[in-house]
């Protein structure tokens, strides 16, 4: 069975969600502490030098790492989860799969430890990120069907990242006022029954 080191809420719980949604078994293990010195991190550094969250180790024994490239690694299991291979929408599926993890994940590497990157001016580091993540996401917003999916009526991976990120800065609130396609998204994902236990886990669900 796959082990997936996280945190609820993080990054991982993308991973966890197109787990549930591929039915791949997996274990979770809290790794919350993390990002500080200490016994979790020691055990995730075993594992991943790098100390981030998602960290998978799979069934045989090998080390996963990237949400995009677990999730191309789930797609060998599930090609269901994804548009069909040839279609242009394949092609958006994989622009957008690398799109959010090269653009809008650096903002929070930054954002959310502005004081390692900019000590002399971590505030403005950190507005700067904000504002300029509210601006990626105004982008991703006129780029997606929304009926009920990002690609229509199939959902996809990119579904279950939209899912987890719409509860990460800048909320919930600011989705629905400003983006409401990807709110939408979110609102179809949550309704699924099969995913209410993760969700809810990681904090996504009340």
């Amino acid at each position: 069975m796959i082990k997936v080191y996280g945190v609820p809420g993080w990054g991982s719980a993308i991973s966890e969600v197109m787990l549930t949604l591929a039915d791949i078994p997996y274990q979770f293990i809290n790794v919350d502490g993390f990002d500080k010195p200490g016994e979790t991190r020691e055990l995730l550094e075993k594992l991943n030098p790098l100390c981030q969250v998602p960290t998978l180790e799979l069934e045989n024994g090998e080390i996963m790492t990237e949400t995009a490239a677990i999730a191309l690694m789930i797609l060998d299991r599930r090609p269901d989860l994804a548009p069909p291979v040839g279609s242009s929408e394949r092609q958006q599926f994989q622009r957008l799969l690398i799109w959010l993890v090269a653009n809008v994940y650096p903002t929070f590497t930054y954002a959310d430890y502005p004081e390692r990157w900019a000590p002399d001016a971590p505030e403005q580091l950190q507005h700067n990120c904000r504002e300029y993540r509210k601006s990626l996401y105004l982008w991703l917003d006129n780029h997606l069907k929304a009926t009920p999916y990002a690609f229509g009526e199939q959902i996809t991976l990119i579904d279950c990242y939209l899912c987890v990120m719409r509860i990460w800065g800048p909320r919930p609130d600011w989705f629905a006022a400003n983006t409401p396609k990807i709110s939408a998204i979110a609102d179809s994902v949550g309704k699924l029954p099969k995913l209410h236990k993760v969700l809810k886990d990681n904090d996504i669900l009340c």
